[in-house]
C-alpha cells in the first residue's frame, strides 16, 4: 500500500527503532516556507490597494492644476501645502464621482489583467506627469516673481514640494477615512431602530455636526485663546525706539486724558510716531503745525463705548475740531494704524490734521477675521458715530473736513459705519479705503453696480461721480466730474485680500474672465477649488512684496490718493514726486 502524498515511509531499522517489523511509518515533511515580504513594501502595497484609481486620476489632475500661477509668488513649502490640499480635494472628488456612477447602476467588471495594465499605465503617466508639472510650476513662479518685482532668494526644491504635498494629502485622506468610519459606526448603531438608509444618512449628519462643533468650539477656540493670550502679553511691550511723546497734541502725553500704558503696543507706536511741524515745514517750504494723533487702547476704559467717548474727549482737549481735516481711522486687529496712510495725510495737508483711532482687539487681523468679524464693525460704527455727533455740534463754518480711512480689516470695519455710498458722502468730506476685503458690504454693492464695460479690478461706478477705484493713483483720473465728497478705493490687482472669496470654490470671478492687470500672470485661470486654495496661501505673505503689489500699499500711492480725495490747492504732482524722493531716502 502506497503512503498518501506528502508522507515518507519508514521500515524496520530505520529512524524509528520502536516501529514493528514490516510496519510502514509515515511522518510529515514540512513544505519549504515562502519568503516573507518586506514589511514596508507590504504596507505600501496594502495602502495602494486601498486607494481608488479614479480618485488618483483626479488627484493627479488637481496636482498639476495647483502648480499654475496665482496672484503672488509662493515659497516652495507653501506650494507643497497648497498642492497637498488640492490633491486631496481632487481625490475626494474622484471617489465621489466613482461612487455616484456605481450608485446609478454602472458596475464595470474589470479582469485582473485589465486592472494590472491600468495600474501600470497610471504609474507610467504619473512618472512623467509629476516631474513635468513640477517643472512648469517652477517656471510659472519665476514669471510671477518678475511681474511683482520679487527677487528669487532661494532654490525651488522640487523633491521637498512633492514630499510635503504627499504628507498633507495622505494626512487629509486619513482624517476623511476616520470620519467615514465614525459615520458608519453611528449608522450601524442607528439601523437597530430605524431603516438602514435613514440610519446611514443620520450617521453622516451627526458626525458632520460633531466635527464642526469640535473644530469650532474646541480646536479653533482653544487655538485662538492661546493666540489672544500671547498677543495680549506682546501688547504690553514696545517697539524699539518708541518714546512717550511730550507734545500736547498726542494721546499718552503728560497732559493727556489717556494713560500712556493703556494705549497698547500699536497705539503707543502710533502716537509717538509721525512727522513733526519742523519736518513738514522743511518739506513744503511753508509754516506747518504739529499733527494731532488721538488714540484709545483696549484697556483705556471699561467698554468700547467708553473708549470711543474718551477718544472724543481727547479730540476736544487737543483742539482737533479746529484743524483743517479730522480723520477717523479704523484699525486692524491689533490696533495698528498704517503709518504710510497717516503720514501721507499729514504731509498732504501740512500737518493741519487730526487723526482719531482706537483698539478693539489684541488678535492679529487673520485671527480676528477667523474669530470675530463683529468687533471691527462695532468699533468702526461706535467711533465714527461719536466723533460725528461731536462734530455736528460745531458751527457749520467752523467744522473741519471730516474724512474716514482704514486698511484691510480696518477698511472692513470702517465702512460698517455707513449704510451705503450715499450715507458715506453725506456724512463725510471723503474717505480712503485701502485693500478692502472682498466680504465688505458697501464695497461689494458698488462693485456689483459698476458701469457696463468697466472691469471688476478697477470698476467705474456712476461715471465716478462719488466713488472711484484705483490700482494706481493715475487710475483716478477718469476725465469726468467728481463731486465735493470723494471716496477712493485703492486696491491692487495682485492683492489676495481683496479678491479672496469662498465663491472661488465653485465659480469663476469676473476679474479672472476679464483682461488681467498688468502685474497678473496671463497664464492664471480659474480652476474649481484650486484657485480658492491658491489665494488662501497667497494671503499668508501678501505684504512680503514690494510696495505697489499684493497687500503692500506704499506711502507714495497713498499720498496720491489723499491728494485726489482732499484736492488741496497747494499740492501738485511735483509734490508727489518730491514725497517719493523723501520716502525713498529714508
Amino acid at each position: 500500500m502506497r503512503p498518501p502524498p506528502g508522507r515518507t515511509r519508514f521500515r524496520c531499522g530505520s529512524h524509528r527503532p520502536s516501529a514493528r517489523r514490516g510496519e510502514v511509518v509515515t511522518a510529515a515533511v514540512k513544505a519549504p516556507e515562502a519568503p516573507r515580504p518586506h514589511p514596508v513594501r507590504h504596507a505600501l502595497v496594502r495602502y495602494r490597494r486601498s486607494l481608488s484609481s479614479v480618485g488618483l486620476v483626479f488627484a493627479l489632475v488637481f496636482f498639476a492644476w495647483s502648480m499654475t500661477p496665482s496672484l503672488l509668488p509662493r515659497a516652495w513649502y507653501l506650494q507643497g501645502v497648497a498642492t497637498g490640499i488640492c490633491a486631496a480635494t481632487g481625490y475626494l472628488l474622484g471617489v465621489g464621482v466613482a461612487r455616484l456612477v456605481r450608485r446609478i447602476g454602472y458596475h464595470p467588471d474589470w479582469s485582473p489583467l485589465a486592472r494590472y495594465r491600468g495600474n501600470v499605465a497610471l504609474g507610467a503617466v504619473t512618472c512623467v506627469y509629476v516631474p513635468v508639472a513640477l517643472g512648469l510650476g517652477a517656471h510659472w513662479q519665476e514669471q510671477v516673481r518678475r511681474l511683482v518685482g520679487v527677487q528669487a532668494d532661494e532654490e525651488y526644491y522640487y523633491g521637498l514640494v512633492l514630499a510635503i504635498a504627499l504628507l498633507v494629502a495622505v494626512a487629509l485622506r486619513e482624517v476623511g477615512r476616520l470620519l467615514r468610519l465614525a459615520s458608519r459606526r453611528v449608522g450601524a448603531w442607528g439601523s437597530r431602530y430605524v431603516p438602514a438608509r435613514i440610519a446611514r444618512l443620520a450617521g453622516v449628519v451627526v458626525v458632520a455636526v460633531l466635527t464642526v462643533l469640535v473644530v469650532n468650539g474646541g480646536l479653533v477656540t482653544g487655538f485662538l485663546a492661546v493666540v489672544n493670550s500671547i498677543a495680549a502679553q506682546a501688547d504690553r511691550g514696545d517697539f524699539p525706539g518708541v518714546v512717550r511723546p511730550t507734545a500736547a497734541e498726542r494721546s499718552g502725553s503728560p497732559g493727556s486724558l489717556v494713560r500712556w500704558e493703556s494705549l497698547g503696543k500699536e497705539g503707543r507706536a502710533f502716537v509717538a510716531g509721525g512727522p513733526g511741524a519742523d519736518q513738514l515745514a522743511a518739506f513744503s517750504g511753508r509754516p506747518a503745525r504739529t499733527p494731532v494723533r488721538v488714540y484709545g487702547g483696549l484697556s483705556s476704559a471699561g467698554s468700547l463705548r467708553d473708549v470711543a467717548a474718551l477718544v472724543v474727549a481727547e479730540l476736544e482737549r487737543t483742539g482737533a475740531f479746529d484743524r483743517e481735516v479730522l480723520a477717523v481711522a479704523t484699525t486692524t486687529g491689533t490696533g495698528w494704524v498704517d503709518p504710510a496712510i497717516a503720514e501721507a495725510l499729514e504731509y498732504v495737508e501740512g500737518g493741519d490734521t487730526a487723526i482719531a483711532a482706537l483698539q478693539y482687539s489684541y488678535l492679529p487681523s487673520w485671527a480676528a477675521f477667523v474669530a470675530d468679524r463683529n468687533s471691527p464693525r462695532a468699533a468702526g460704527r461706535e467711533l465714527f458715530d461719536q466723533v460725528y455727533a461731536a462734530w455736528q455740534l460745531r458751527p457749520v463754518d467752523r467744522r473741519p473736513r471730516l474724512v474716514a480711512f482704514g486698511e484691510s480689516l480696518g477698511s472692513f470695519g470702517g465702512q460698517a459705519a455707513f449704510s451705503g455710498l450715499q450715507d458715506m458722502t453725506t456724512r463725510t468730506s471723503g474717505a480712503l479705503w485701502v485693500g478692502t476685503p472682498n466680504w465688505t458690504e458697501v464695497w461689494d454693492e458698488l462693485t456689483a453696480a459698476r458701469d457696463p464695460g468697466s472691469p471688476e479690478r478697477v470698476p467705474v461706478v456712476d461715471g465716478g461721480a462719488a466713488a472711484r477705484f484705483a490700482a494706481r493713483p493715475e487710475d483716478l483720473d477718469l476725465g469726468t466730474p467728481w463731486g465735493a465728497s470723494r471716496v477712493v478705493y485703492l486696491q491692487h490687482a495682485t492683492d489676495p485680500v481683496v479678491w479672496w472669496s469662498t465663491d472661488l470654490l465653485t465659480r469663476p470671478p469676473d476679474w479672472l474672465e476679464e483682461p488681467p492687470g498688468p502685474d497678473v500672470s496671463p497664464e492664471m485661470t480659474w480652476l474649481p477649488a484650486v484657485t480658492f486654495w491658491q489665494l488662501t496661501i497667497d494671503m499668508v505673505f501678501a505684504t512680503d512684496v514690494p510696495a505697489g503689489y499684493g497687500h503692500h500699499y506704499g506711502p507714495v500711492e497713498v499720498a496720491g490718493a489723499w491728494a485726489q480725495v482732499l484736492g488741496p490747492a497747494d499740492w501738485s504732482a511735483d509734490d508727489t514726486a518730491r514725497y517719493r524722493q523723501l520716502v525713498e531716502s529714508r
